[in-house]
């Protein structure tokens, strides 16, 4: 069995909240008794794109489990790659395969500079065809990104989703291996469908989004600042079927 733990949208900035809520959440995933074969992080790690952040979500980010990323809209791809994953930038999206026993995952950049919405670019879509084609048939494969592909039903998340998803959508349809796609960037927990897989995407940890109904239409109302933070675990078992347990974390 399979087990990844999601996180997403943690916004490290140098300030106390993002970061008791950030280590809240690694601290419950270092006291586990399991040891996860991937915690993965969908995004808007950095609330500002600045070295300073990485630096300190590089800190906070750190687990004797696997840790894997890939840049939100709030990210900076020079930063990103230079003070959290240690390499010398590369011009570009930043695209990633992380291959573990039984599984891999395709981290896509969605971001697209100096945008909230997203896209997968002529070059990521290339990236990873290529990487599910070199992928053996047996083994799934999750593709991870920062941005939903589809509607949410929440208008302003559904403003800057990603879009241009029908490739994405055809390629899907050529690679059976792929078995779900994992995103953040809305700060809520939901599950739906895209291109006939599994879509979920993860809560936020530094805030939880409010749904239309949950609030009126003023501006500050949008998001709840004094919820806990959250995470999902996926279990892919070993007839690549994906299950989804998510988790507030209280202290």
């Amino acid at each position: 069995m399979i087990v990844i733990a999601q996180l997403s949208d943690p916004h490290i900035d140098t300030g106390r909240r993002a970061t008791e809520r950030t280590r809240a959440v690694m601290s419950y995933l270092d006291t586990l008794p399991y040891d996860l074969d991937a915690v993965l992080v969908t995004g808007d790690i950095a609330d500002h794109g600045l070295p300073e952040e990485y630096e300190l979500a590089r800190d906070l980010l750190a687990s004797r489990h696997p840790v894997l990323f890939c840049p939100g809209n709030h990210d900076e791809r020079a930063a990103f790659q230079r003070h959290l994953l240690g390499r010398s930038p590369t011009p570009g999206p930043v695209n990633h395969v992380y291959t573990g026993a039984g599984f891999a995952i395709a981290l896509c950049d969605s971001s697209v500079p100096g945008k909230d919405e997203g896209l997968l670019d002529d070059n990521t879509l290339a990236w990873l065809e290529t990487v599910l084609a070199a992928t053996p048939t047996a083994l799934p494969v999750l593709a991870a990104f920062h941005h939903p592909p589809a509607d949410l039903h929440d208008p302003y998340i559904d403003s800057v989703r990603q879009f241009g998803t029908r490739r994405l959508a055809q390629l899907a349809e050529r690679h059976p291996n792929l078995k779900a796609f994992l995103c953040g960037h809305a700060h809520t927990a939901a599950a739906t469908t895209f291109a006939n897989r599994p879509l979920v995407v993860a809560p936020g940890v530094v805030s939880v989004l409010r749904l239309p109904w949950e609030h009126h239409d003023h501006a500050e109302d949008h998001v709840h600042l004094d919820q806990p933070p959250a995470l999902a675990f996926h279990i892919l078992d070993h007839d690549g079927r994906l299950t989804t347990h998510f988790r507030t974390i209280t202290a």
